[in-house]
């Protein structure tokens, strides 16, 4: 369970709860008039986003999951927390630093904001580090996993140790001593660093006192000692902040070191545009990428055993107060042991393996285009193999009928199979235009690469529309097929990269449908050319009928609860922020409907409020698999529709963003509600959320037995 420290709360949610009256959901609300933008009634944003971090922390702390799989769950937490500084900190800081302050939803100030994450990061850092170093550590000592001390090294140990460090360290290091011509070093966004307090003078006469010692990138953050020095069996580990500690000395001939220190600046890495002035997206993005690494400082990490004066000229140096100043015990780049994973080779401390299936139509299937022929394929990732999605590429980038194929790309990687699909299909001649996203956060520079590598094998590459992202997971094949061209389609809620189909529940549909087909040429025409909106027959598209779309649904279930006729409501999304999406939520619980949320990350609907949101349950899946499909069911009083989309509930989706959404039907449409409903089940990896902002655990009750909606999908579908 989140401790306190972690809980967002708020007292006029709570007050809200107090004053009112629970009604029983079977009776119609009698509609009172209600302030649907109240504050009160919305959760703060940044602080939702916070809470599903602490949710991947309590992982961490799950004996169902395997040992390594804790330990990864403990450092995913790190690495998340990474970007929440590096974007979402960094952006309410910014608003600070200019006057611009913005309010959401829920009113709340930003320095207030920041002052709340502060507290709940601070509580929650200092607790991750109690996991690692109380029980994680012990257990995987037990397991035979050593992370060696430097107290605890032999006599042997030492020396291969000094010899590595001689070899490998000693050569590309560069120590940096503080005087008026060596002033403090621009230290890169994240890196490893070290400050040394000194004694004594330099080959120059120079007694500085102070030095720092920026660890390079190319080094491993772990080194595994070799068995044949090491008494046991097992796996003997030491990190790189110990070897640069025992041996700082030999950096400083001549002086003594009195103290080594490790610390670790995050900047603001987010990348901002004044789209008015872009004239080249991609020469503009070069630019800009190499000041992400030198951003306004926005956290300090340090070593809990450094002097304090030591820990105030850094703050001073990086202009932080003690707010923003994190003091811990142990090493401040824990993202960085996910080597653990290479270094150890332990299965029995692991997930169990798989083998995702694939339905019978597409196994073994040469002709893949008369197997969509016969029926659209509904494929759930990682349960159902994406290889009949890449192979759908690869028989087309070969087959002499296909003459074009279009492509969006987001994050997808320069060497994927996907990518090797394309540079294939135009080199042998066939029209190929790609999409690509080049602003997906973090990938820019591969993005980059990827456009290059597309453009130098002759594909049309643009890069969408400036000012709206595209984030739409689209594919269309045209084939000629006697004398005529037939379109066939992919439509996915996620990327096309082969290493995120393992990790990511994804949905993907392929269809020979012509309207489908037709629709996503419309969409690539929107995204490579210029022209007034196209009317879609079978599409709803970002940012012109998406939302639209969604807001219609709800609100037809709104009316159908008031008639007294069946009305449902289930959405599947990472996150749920919009207020128009909110507020007709609101009013169709109000109405009577029955509404199911599953939201992952962000939601700012507070569930529970009587005559309010008595009637929505928002729970959060966390377990082995990253929760990503956006999809969404409405009872429609007997006669259901499903949707399936690329696009959260979130503002940026719905209406700065190029997104697409699909309907799905008959047999496809039953198994995704069927896949639904397995979530709403889940009673060991499931979160509730409560009108305060709290969540807590969902465990079997008395006499029932466990169910994992993940679980239940491996059961389903794989070996």
């Amino acid at each position: 369970m989140v401790e306190d420290t972690a809980v967002q709360s708020s007292e006029a949610a709570v007050a809200l709860l107090e004053s009112r009256e629970s009604v029983p959901t079977t009776e119609p609300v009698e509609e009172t008039p209600v302030d649907l933008k109240a504050p009160e009634l919305y959760i703060n944003r940044e602080l939702s986003h916070l809470q599903f971090n602490i949710r991947v922390l309590e992982q961490a702390l799950d004996e169902n999951h395997p040992l390594l799989e804790r330990l990864m769950f403990l450092l995913i937490f790190s690495s998340n927390l990474d970007e929440f500084f590096e974007i979402r900190v960094a952006e309410q800081l910014h608003q600070l630093k200019y006057g611009r302050e913005a309010v959401g939803p829920d009113a709340m100030h930003p320095e207030k904001i920041i002052s709340r994450i502060s507290e709940i990061c601070h509580a929650q850092i200092e607790r991750q580090y109690q996991i690692l170093n109380e029980i994680l550590f012990p257990e995987m000592e037990a397991e035979g996993i050593h992370f060696l001390r430097r107290r605890l090294w032999t006599d042997e140990q030492r020396e291969w140790i000094r010899q590595y460090f001689e070899n490998n360290v000693v050569p590309v290091i560069s120590p940096v001593g503080l005087d008026p011509s060596h002033p403090f070093p621009r230290l890169v966004n994240k890196s490893l660093n070290f400050i040394v307090e000194l004694d004594g003078k330099d080959a120059f006469g120079r007694q500085t006192g102070m030095a720092i010692i920026p660890a390079p990138r190319s080094l491993p953050r772990l080194v595994r000692l070799p068995d044949e020095i090491c008494e046991g069996e097992g796996d003997h580990l030491i990190f790189l902040s110990s070897l640069i500690h025992e041996f700082a000395d030999e950096l400083f001939p001549g002086m003594k070191v009195k103290g080594c220190f490790q610390f670790r600046i995050t900047r603001n890495a987010d990348l901002t545009f004044d789209f008015e002035e872009i004239e080249d997206l991609a020469n503009t993005l070069r630019g800009e990428l190499h000041s992400r690494k030198y951003g306004d400082a926005v956290r300090l990490e340090v070593d809990s055993r450094t002097p304090e004066e030591l820990i105030s000229f850094l703050q001073q140096e990086f202009t932080l107060n003690e707010s923003q100043t994190y003091r811990v015990n142990g090493p401040v780049n824990l993202t960085r042991m996910m080597a653990v994973r290479d270094l150890v080779e332990r299965n029995d401390l692991r997930y169990k393996p798989f083998s995702p299936g694939i339905p019978g139509k597409l196994k073994d299937q040469k002709d893949i285009f008369t197997a969509l022929k016969q029926s659209d394929q509904l494929l759930l990732h990682p349960f159902q193999s994406f290889i009949p999605v890449v192979d759908l590429l690869r028989q087309s980038a070969k087959d002499p009928n296909v003459v074009a194929i279009k492509q969006t790309l987001y994050r997808t990687g320069v060497k994927s199979d996907i990518v090797n699909a394309l540079v294939e299909a135009a080199r042998s001649g066939k029209e190929v235009t790609v999409v690509i996203e080049l602003r997906a956060r973090f990938d820019e520079e591969s993005n980059l690469h990827l456009a290059s590598r597309l453009q130098e094998a002759g594909c049309l590459v643009v890069y969408g529309v400036v000012g709206y992202k595209c984030h739409a997971k689209a594919m269309l094949i045209v084939r000629q097929e006697g004398n005529k061209l037939v379109r066939y389609s992919h439509l996915g809620t996620g990327n096309y990269h082969s290493g995120t189909a393992r990790l990511y529940t994804d949905y993907s549909f392929l269809t020979a449908d012509q309207e489908v087909g037709e629709d996503v040429h419309k969409v690539f025409q929107q995204l490579t050319g210029m022209g007034k909106i196209q009317k879609l027959k079978k599409l709803y598209n970002a940012p012109f009928t998406l939302h639209a779309k969604m807001l219609e649904m709800i609100q037809r279930e709104a009316r159908h609860a008031k008639s007294g006729k069946d009305a449902h409501i289930m959405v599947k999304v990472n996150g749920l922020t919009e207020p128009k999406l909110i507020r007709a939520l609101y009013d169709a619980s109000r109405a009577g409907v029955k509404i199911d949320l599953v939201i992952r990350g962000m939601c700012r609907l507070r569930p529970g409020i009587p005559d309010l949101s008595e009637n929505i349950r928002v729970r959060s899946i966390i377990g082995r698999f990253l929760e990503h499909t956006r999809v969404c069911y409405f009872a429609n009083n007997g006669k259901p529709e499903v949707f399936a989309a690329s696009a959260d509930w979130m503002e940026r989706n719905m209406l700065n963003r190029v997104e697409t959404g699909f309907q799905l039907f008959g047999k496809n449409a039953d198994r995704l509600k069927k896949e639904m409903d397995y979530y709403m089940m889940d009673n060991t990896q499931a979160w509730d959320l409560h009108a305060d902002g709290s969540y807590t655990q969902a465990h079997p009750a008395e006499g029932e037995e466990p169910f994992s909606a993940q679980q239940a999908l491996l059961d389903d579908f794989a070996r």
